[in-house]
């Protein structure tokens, strides 16, 4: 039973967001792929056409992190507003707290996943096939980004009650962490002598796994324990950071 209220609970919250989200639009789901393609154009342009740099099916190279990443990147952000945007539920209804956040990349997540139409498209023109790998490979990356994501957005969205300049570093910290991520650049571009710093990028060796499976159908073992760790590990700290302080949101908010 407590399970079954865990799971209604956050399909109604995650529908809600999704009806704010696209509550007076008229592209709706649309809108899922058009930021991630449009940044797909300015990276092509620049570096593609721009600085001609040697990366096959470029286009398809950019999207295959480019959608995985906009997942992270929404989600991480906006786990700034979480809890200060629900601050009435919060205040009148007692519930547990942390399944907003859940909800939140629960919305993302989706739109991950009616974006990967959009990437099929783009494979065919480029007459790239799917592989069989996507129907086990999909799913074991899904649950460590899911991990990853929610223990960084537990984190954010708890501090940032207490530290409002925390979402202003969140969007730099995210931006970074974006140019440090081979997402618009092959792994190999990286000088030998610093590729090792890559394990120490918490997202770099999941993204690499992303466009591994989509383009070529294998991910690397390696990269995904290091992925699943940093999963662990963010989603231990979150929690322990919200357990610590989610008994003054209340107050706070």
């Amino acid at each position: 039973m407590r399970l079954t209220y865990y799971r209604d609970l956050i399909l109604v919250l995650t529908q809600k967001e999704m009806q704010v989200r696209y509550k007076n639009t008229f592209l709706g789901y649309l809108w899922s792929v058009a930021q991630p393609l449009a940044l797909a154009f300015v990276f092509f342009v620049a570096f593609k056409v721009v600085m001609r740099i040697n990366v096959p099916n470029y286009t398809l190279f950019l999207i295959t992190a480019l959608f995985p990443w906009q997942w992270f990147s929404n989600s991480v952000t906006s786990a700034n507003g979480v809890f200060i945007g629900n601050a009435s539920i919060i205040k009148k209804i007692n519930f547990p707290r942390y399944s907003l956040v859940i909800a939140n990349i629960c919305q993302d997540s989706i739109h991950f996943f009616l974006a990967i139409p959009a990437l099929l498209i783009f494979m065919l023109y480029y007459r790239i096939w799917p592989h069989w790998s996507w129907f086990y490979g999909i799913p074991v990356l899904f649950v460590i980004q899911f991990i990853t994501t929610f223990g960084l957005s537990l984190i954010v969205a708890s501090l940032n009650l207490f530290f409002r300049d925390l979402e202003r570093l969140t969007s730099i910290f995210v931006m970074l962490l974006f140019y440090c991520t081979p997402i618009i650049y092959p792994a190999d571009m990286i000088p030998e002598k610093f590729r090792c710093f890559l394990n120490f990028n918490p997202v770099a060796p999941l993204m690499v796994n992303w466009r591994n499976l989509f383009l070529e159908g294998h991910m690397d073992v390696f990269y995904m324990l290091i992925s699943l760790l940093y999963g662990l590990g963010f989603m231990s700290l979150g929690v322990f950071i919200y357990k610590k302080l989610s008994y003054r949101f209340a107050e706070v908010l």
